[in-house]
């Protein structure tokens, strides 16, 4: 089964204001559906057509090396726009508290030392900038 849009689990404006209706528009309606598109295309005929999308992302040595590139890139903007529709709430925000927090300042010294190499994680990317704490 090819990669479908998922629908926005809340209403654009949900998130307001820290991340406006325009914007959440713009990246589920045309960026999401465009990595959505591109993937499918680029996968289109691999073993890997039907495949979820994280098997792509885990399996990207199997993917021709000519179209890896276009597959790492769509595939995995379909997979970090799928994940930040889920994690992003709007009753949620602000600065971790307990064991988060705790890790974070062992491993950054501070959130804002976190913050500020994130940041720079994330303007290295291709795309909107995806990083991710795990």
């Amino acid at each position: 089964m090819a990669f479908t849009l998922p629908d926005l689990p809340y209403a654009a404006n949900a998130l307001e204001p820290h991340i406006d209706a325009r914007t959440m528009e713009i990246h589920h309606g045309k960026h999401h559906a465009a990595y959505v598109a591109k993937a499918n295309e680029a996968l289109a005929g691999s073993s890997l057509a039907n495949a979820d999308v994280a098997d792509v992302c885990r399996n990207l040595g199997d993917v021709p090396a000519d179209k890896r590139t276009a597959v790492r890139n769509n595939a995995g903007g379909h997979f970090n726009h799928s994940l930040f529709w889920q994690i992003m709430s709007p009753k949620a925000g602000g600065k971790p508290s307990g064991d988060l927090a705790a890790a974070i300042d062992s491993a950054f010294g501070s959130f804002d030392g976190f913050k500020e190499k994130f940041a720079a994680a994330a303007a290295g990317r291709f795309g909107s900038g995806w990083a991710w704490l795990c």
